[in-house]
């Protein structure tokens, strides 16, 4: 039996991932890591085991990875934290997981990334080989993911690593599409953004998890259709704002990346191609 070690399992992505992985992999397979006990209640219901420690903490790591074999390390701060706390979960945190699951001869460690950590201006939709250049604009979250990228890959061979790279998630009852108001709302109406669902960030995490002899590789995560800003106001059921159709996106490519690789790789397509059909679906 296979052993896997789940980190934020209780946030966004955690706790639809888990759910999916016990049912692939049984229950009793399957270990996570959270700081609250009761946040987990509905995962240790399912027969998962749950381990309760920091991620920050080196014992509690400890406790954790004895005895895994395949790491999938989800845990993420992302918004309403300070850049000092992004860093020390995002980067410190993952590469010192990442550091220990080496020396305790993990089979896979995979890392969830984000789309972010690619730059401005390329023109294109981003691939895999593009070097990572956060714009600062974009702040911790995306410079502390990069950094944790360079940081894990600097262990080489000793760490069988495999990066997910997320689009921007949403679905079952995630408040991020209604959150993209906040900040769309002040895009021209036909700048777009790239999303993912779920359940196809669970399945690709999954493939990425089990296939053979991929240790080394990038995937990027997004589904077929990027959404646009006049899209986000309409699935949200929300005005229109006036006037935002009126300017140019400074780049149309932004946050724009290829999924050729996934597919080609590892078989992965998503179960929802596009927030219509998500939406359509009842899937929201």
């Amino acid at each position: 039996m296979t052993v896997f070690l789940v980190t934020g399992a209780t946030g966004q992505v955690g706790r639809r991932f888990v759910p999916r992985l016990a049912q692939w992999a049984g229950a009793d397979s399957v270990r996570v890591l959270v700081r609250d006990e009761a946040r987990a209640a509905s995962l240790a219901a399912l027969g998962v085991r749950v381990v309760v420690g920091d991620l920050r903490e080196r014992a509690d790591r400890a406790r954790a990875l004895a005895g895994a074999e395949v790491v999938v390390n989800v845990a993420a701060a992302l918004r309403g934290v300070t850049d000092e706390e992004a860093f020390a979960v995002n980067r410190d945190a993952a590469v010192e997981l990442g550091r220990e699951a080496a020396g305790a001869g993990v089979r896979r460690f995979v890392h969830t990334s984000t789309n972010l950590v690619y730059g401005r201006g390329l023109g294109r939709p981003a691939v895999e080989a593009d070097r990572p250049n956060p714009d600062a604009a974009w702040g911790a979250y995306a410079a502390s993911k990069a950094e944790a990228e360079a940081g894990l890959r600097e262990l080489g061979d000793r760490l069988p690593l495999v990066v997910a790279r997320l689009a921007f998630v949403y679905g079952e009852g995630d408040p991020h599409l209604a959150d993209s108001l906040h900040w769309a709302g002040r895009w021209p109406s036909h700048q777009r953004l790239p999303v993912v669902h779920h359940a196809d960030v669970a399945q690709a995490l999954w493939r990425a998890a089990v296939t053979p002899g991929v240790e080394g590789r990038t995937y990027n995560v997004g589904d077929d259709a990027p959404v646009t800003a006049w899209d986000l106001h309409e699935i949200n059921g929300a005005p229109q704002p006036a006037g935002a159709g009126g300017h140019d996106p400074a780049d149309p490519w932004e946050g724009q990346v290829s999924t050729a690789a996934i597919r080609r790789e590892l078989g992965w397509r998503p179960l929802y191609p596009s927030v219509w059909t998500a939406r359509d679906a009842g899937a929201l």
